[in-house]
């Protein structure tokens, strides 16, 4: 069942939906089955409703839209300063960024020496219409990762462990059982100054929770702040 495509049908809109590397692997065998396994050498492909099945298309489509790199960090820093939200904004920092050696200490903290061989954002996940954030697929020899991000431009509450904890089903459900991989969930939020607070200590304490009840690996705990013009990143060992 490919999950991605039954969401974007839900939400009854157009767009994009990212789909996973077993989904895209399964669609690719349908295509294959369905045009015979014939090899179409073009630019593009059509679908011919006469005949039900893919021809090759030598239409040349060239793009028209913007090509420069857009820098998200301004916007990120002018938002922050301005007490508005700015988690989109801190999603899409993290997700042009990640993996290409731009910002070393992101990469340490999320990647470390494995290979990305995935990355989606606003990956729909449970019939609620949830989406999680920023989902890595990490890879290293024959050890594989899921890494369930959630993102918090504010600081992060006691109570973010549940929907922690619906991301895990999920995978545990429905992606575990197509692209085995350990889960290792992953917390991003702005930085708690007071490390003695009620909130923080029942926040560490939720966390220690979810680890023993789950069969992950420890969740990475990681806050950021913004000084300088810059934002910084830093894991909690708890």
């Amino acid at each position: 069942m490919l999950w991605s495509l039954i969401y974007r049908k839900l939400r009854a809109n157009r767009g994009n939906t990212m789909i996973t590397i077993y989904e895209s692997e399964r669609l690719i065998k349908l295509i294959k089955d369905k045009n015979n396994s014939k090899t179409l050498n073009c630019n593009s492909l059509t679908f011919d409703t006469d005949k039900q099945e893919i021809i090759a298309d030598n239409a040349k489509y060239n793009y028209t839209g913007r090509k420069e790199n857009v820098n998200i960090l301004p916007r990120l820093i002018n938002k922050f300063s301005q007490g508005k939200s700015f988690e989109p904004h801190l999603q899409a920092y993290i997700v042009q960024n990640i993996g290409i050696k731009t910002h070393n200490n992101l990469d340490n903290l999320l990647v470390n020496n494995y290979d990305i061989e995935w990355i989606g954002n606003e990956v729909y996940c449970g019939v609620g219409m949830q989406k999680i954030d920023i989902m890595l697929s990490l890879i290293k020899e024959d050890e594989r990762i899921i890494e369930p991000i959630e993102l918090k431009s504010v600081c992060a509450t006691p109570d973010i462990i549940f929907q922690i904890q619906r991301y895990i089903d999920w995978i545990e459900q429905y992606y575990i059982p197509n692209r085995i991989s350990d889960i290792q969930p992953v917390i991003i939020s702005k930085k708690i100054s007071n490390k003695q607070s009620s909130n923080y200590t029942q926040l560490i304490n939720n966390l220690k929770n979810l680890n023993s009840k789950n069969n992950i690996l420890p969740l990475k705990y990681i806050e950021f702040d913004i000084n300088n013009n810059n934002i910084n990143f830093q894991q909690i060992i708890y």
